[in-house]
């Protein structure tokens, strides 16, 4: 054999996989760029104004005494750190939109406090490993593109014994249906969907290594202002990053609908009638308590991260982030749309095809799985996948948004915690597959074309059939 051409195809996998890295890389890249600038649009101090009591509520229900060492993730203009230094704590604060820190600190300078601000990213925080008795993020963290790494910084920069204290928006509370809204007129970030952090199973797998206690309690956040729904959208349209940024991708009709969707979601929730705004939104409060045995927690977790295919790793998350981006858009989806036909040569309703993809991820693994053991598979045919199509669109023609999304939640991430477990020799380890035509396949080339490329398979479809 040609020793250049016998090099070359050795190196091929390396270069295609270093290509991929770094297209990885420019599209992270891309997406931080945005955020910062979505972060930094508007006038967020105003905002948060008006946010400042439950702020303070929720402050004072932390176990945490004067002179104690806080650390604030996503500060923005200082709010809550505010009101920890007026308590007596030592505070640090950081968040990416420079120009909020400059209104904290202008606004710490004005009443003599003394707080650390310092632009940091959630995902890499610019602090040392146990550096504080308390590390808190309200209603900020849940908004970086990987939750995974938040979870890791969170507990990195706590000290052993110490408390990681969040609150985060609820997928079915006001403010998750308010994102809902948002997110059917603009396209999605390719993120997963942040109020995620509201939902306690999702949290407990987040925050879980080096981690000795966790507990969650459903709050409400009081927004409360003293003019009327159509006056609280503007205020949100001009204060608040997100939703400034939405308003602009936005042409004049567009924003109007847009507009209008949203004075209705605060009319229908206000609880006034005098002409102000009052609305309830839930959030999820999280409360961990960090491994006084660190030590031996690091250890663990490096021998963990050591033991781990990285590829097998990446073939998990990529899993998490398909099922997390088909759940945030199908979330968004109103009745109609829930129950209309996914194509003409394909009857079955959206809301089938959800659940269905939920539904098959048990299956794929189980058939990925007989792969990694060198299993050759025959009982799996076509006409046998669409004899279950058919019998699963028949018995879930009802399925309701809820449940399709919640056996979607579970499923892909029980199904994702099962890959990382795979070996690289497993991964590698190939046998003839029924589906490819009795052709030798590998079992992560099963991973790849079902588990993984099924969520992504079907967005496609559901968007290009409502025409997103």
């Amino acid at each position: 054999m040609n020793p250049i051409a016998e090099e070359t195809n050795n190196s091929q996998p390396g270069i295609i996989a270093t290509a991929e890295r770094a297209a990885e890389s420019k599209k992270l890249e891309q997406l931080k760029s945005n955020l910062r600038a979505t972060w930094s649009t508007g006038d967020y101090g105003r905002f948060s104004r008006y946010m400042e009591k439950d702020a303070e509520n929720f402050f004072r229900g932390l176990p945490i005494e004067s002179g104690t060492s806080l650390l604030d993730v996503g500060c923005g203009a200082g709010q809550l750190a505010l009101i920890a230094a007026r308590a007596g704590l030592k505070v640090s604060a950081c968040d990416i939109a420079t120009n909020w820190l400059d209104q904290g600190r202008k606004r710490a300078a004005e009443e003599g406090l003394e707080i650390a601000f310092q632009e940091g990213d959630a995902e890499s925080l610019p602090y040392e490993d146990g550096q504080f008795d308390v590390v808190v993020s309200l209603i900020g963290a849940m908004f970086a593109p990987r939750p995974d790494l938040v979870a890791s910084e969170l507990s990195r920069v706590c000290r052993p014994g110490g408390i990681i204290a969040m609150a985060n928006w609820t997928p079915a509370g006001f403010v998750g249906q308010m994102f809902r809204i948002i997110s059917r007129y603009i396209a999605p970030s390719g993120m997963p969907a942040p109020v995620l952090w509201g939902d306690q199973t999702t949290v407990r797998n987040r925050l879980r290594d080096g981690i000795a206690d966790l507990r969650f309690a459903v709050r409400i956040y009081h927004f409360d202002y003293p003019f009327p729904p159509d006056a609280v959208v503007e205020l949100f349209r001009t204060t608040y990053g997100p939703m400034s940024r939405a308003f602009s991708s936005l042409d004049e009709e567009g924003q109007e609908k847009l507009r209008s969707e949203l004075v209705q979601l605060w009319s229908k929730h206000n609880n006034a009638n005098d002409g102000t705004t009052k609305v309830s939104a839930e959030y999820l409060e999280v409360i961990a308590v960090r491994d006084r045995n660190h030590a031996r927690t690091i250890r663990a977790s490096e021998e963990r991260t050591e033991a781990m295919s990285l590829r097998a790793n990446s073939l998990a998350r990529r899993i998490e982030e398909g099922a997390d981006t088909l759940a945030s858009f199908a979330q968004g989806l109103t009745e109609a749309e829930w129950r209309t036909p996914v194509s003409v040569t394909d009857p079955r309703s959206i809301g089938v095809i959800v659940h269905h993809v939920a539904s098959v991820y048990p299956i794929e693994i189980e058939l990925a799985k007989a792969i990694a053991n060198g299993k050759t598979d025959t009982d799996v045919t076509w006409e046998a996948v669409a004899e279950l199509n058919a019998k699963h669109a028949s018995e879930q023609s009802g399925v309701s948004k809820t449940s399709a999304l919640e056996l979607l939640h579970k499923n892909s991430r029980e199904a994702a915690s099962t890959v990382r477990c795979f070996s690289d020799d497993e991964l590698n380890q190939a046998a003839p597959f029924s589906l490819s035509f009795g052709a030798p396949v590998t079992a992560q080339f099963v991973i790849e074309d079902h588990a993984l490329r099924h969520s992504w398979h079907h967005l496609a479809a559901i968007r290009k059939r409502l025409g997103r």
